[in-house]
């Protein structure tokens, strides 16, 4: 049942329930405005789709929590359009300085630095303080004339086969319903949502603990180096210079028996450790407690509610993976949320953001398990995420045979690759594949059928790109291309979050791609 069929009758039950509220009708209900709700708005807005994102919060998340965003979540900023954003406000890790008896002794890049490639122009991991990354989020969704609600409670809700029922509230608006497509629960570690549908989270024992963060300004420390104590009762303190800002964000992982968070007792656990005293820590903007816990859920789709993020998988902060992972949901879902909303792909579609997500958090549960463990802090091009794949994914089919040792396949991420149109204009690849659409790229391909392609793709955002051929769209005068997605001739559709649905050889592209247009992502099959 379409949604505009369902408003007399959300409307009576939502005043039956809540006397005097009023009922919001949208697509999809997002709990949480953290980087997971906000990167999934945006991606929904993009593609028409009507949101609304409530927050219990009453101000956007502050502190710089996790700091790091990874190459491939910058490929993901792109896609959506902040990553300019993002590096003017980011930058790279400084070198780690091991302090004893007031100097530095030695230093050390804790952060591996890599070379950019040709497919991988992004390749070092950026830093950027949580807080601003929200902040950037946030302006990227207000562009596309979408918001948050702050202060909104999502009190309960109910799901039936037409949609959510939802009921909110706020100092403001007071009680009112909600009728939404989809609920996303995107509300961090202890998500309502989650307790609310009655999903397990369960993972490794983590040997109990604390850590105190805090982001302070303070005097007496250079902002060439992520400067580390190591404490003789076990532990370590370290500051850590936040890029674009005149802030340090501390981490003292220290033995207390019971944590202690007030400014002052920052200003004394700076001066217990460091040589820094009390004085020169000229303010302490935000403090927290993390405590270790990791787990994942059950399940991450049940009904119409799905768990992305925090929601759906817990990590600890080592190796900098919790908030990529995250943000890479969101990315993962929105696609597939605005093919079933806006261009009429079966409901079966969405069960695969389970289907490929659950794996991926559970491999990066268990890295981010195995490094905090082991204490390290060292960051290096393993956890980059530049290797995660769906080759075992429904959506994934690889028509080709004999290839050779480390071919691109479907199911691998698509790199980049820089190119030129035909008359001699640089055009990187990235440059084609953005956008809420799909992609078919034709290497030395000239033999298809586009109107067979585009009536398949129904309503669905379909562009076909040919590299090489008597008509060209791109032209690989380096052969970075070719190299990167051949043996050619060939043909891949690529998905609209950047991965190969299907790669096949020429004389078999038609049919092929059309098949998982009509079966996967449009409604076309079930009007035929």
């Amino acid at each position: 049942m379409a949604l505009n069929n369902v408003k007399d009758t959300v409307a009576t039950t939502a005043a039956q329930d809540a006397p005097g509220a009023t009922t919001d009708l949208v697509d999809v209900l997002i709990a949480g405005a953290g980087p997971t709700g906000l990167a999934l708005g945006i991606d929904l807005a993009r593609r028409g789709v009507t949101t609304l994102i409530v927050e219990r919060q009453p101000t956007l998340s502050r502190g710089a929590r996790g700091t790091g965003v990874q190459p491939r979540t910058q490929e993901v900023y792109d896609d959506l359009g902040l990553l300019p954003a993002a590096h003017a406000a980011g930058g790279i890790y400084p070198p780690m300085a091991l302090w004893q008896d007031g100097r530095i002794v030695r230093t050390h890049q804790m952060v591996e630095r890599v070379a950019p490639t040709p497919s991988t122009p992004y390749s070092n991991a950026l830093m950027l303080p949580q807080w601003r990354n929200v902040e950037l989020l946030h302006a990227r969704l207000r562009e596309l004339d979408a918001t948050v609600q702050l202060a909104t409670t999502l009190v309960d809700f109910a799901q039936d086969p037409d949609g959510i029922t939802a009921h909110l509230t706020g100092p403001e608006t007071g009680p009112r319903a909600v009728r939404a497509r989809y609920l996303v629960a995107c509300d961090g570690g202890a998500s309502t949502v989650r307790k609310q549908l009655g999903t397990r989270m369960t993972g490794p024992e983590l040997a109990p603990g604390h850590a105190i963060l805090a982001d302070v300004r303070l005097d007496g420390l250079d902002r060439d180096h992520w400067h580390r104590w190591m404490l003789s009762s076990g532990g370590f303190l370290a500051l850590l210079p936040l890029a674009g800002t005149d802030s340090f964000q501390m981490l003292a992982a220290a033995a207390d028996a019971e944590p202690d968070t007030s400014p002052e007792a920052v200003r004394a656990l700076i001066a217990a450790h460091t040589h820094l005293t009390a004085d020169q820590v000229r303010e302490v903007q935000w403090t927290s407690v993390y405590r270790p816990k990791a787990g994942m859920a059950d399940h991450f789709r049940r009904g119409r509610v799905f768990l992305a993020g925090d929601a759906a998988h817990i990590h600890s902060p080592a190796g900098g993976q919790g908030l990529n992972t995250s943000v890479q949901d969101a990315y993962n879902l929105g696609w597939k949320l605005g093919q079933v909303l806006r261009h009429g792909a079966p409901d079966t579609l969405l069960d695969t953001y389970e289907t490929e997500r659950r794996p991926i958090a559970a491999r990066i549960l268990a890295t981010s398990t195995r490094l905090h463990r082991s204490g390290s802090l060292r960051r290096g091009r393993d956890l980059h995420q530049l290797d995660i794949g769906y080759p075992d994914s429904p959506l994934s089919r690889e028509l080709r045979t004999d290839l050779p040792e480390g071919a691109r396949t479907a199911g691998d991420r698509a790199p980049d690759a820089p190119c030129t149109t035909p008359d001699g204009t640089p055009r990187r690849l990235f440059d084609v594949l953005r956008g809420p659409h799909f992609t078919v790229l034709a290497l030395d391909a000239p033999d298809l059928d586009p109107a067979a392609l585009t009536k398949a793709a129904g309503s669905t955002p379909l562009h076909i790109v040919h590299v090489g051929g008597p008509t060209p769209d791109l032209l690989d005068p380096e052969g970075h291309l070719h190299t990167t997605y051949g043996p050619t001739p060939t043909v891949h559709l690529i998905r609209p979050d950047g991965y190969i649905a299907v790669s096949t050889p020429p004389e078999t592209a038609t049919e092929a791609i059309t098949k998982a247009l009509e079966t996967h992502f449009s409604g076309t099959s079930a009007l035929t």
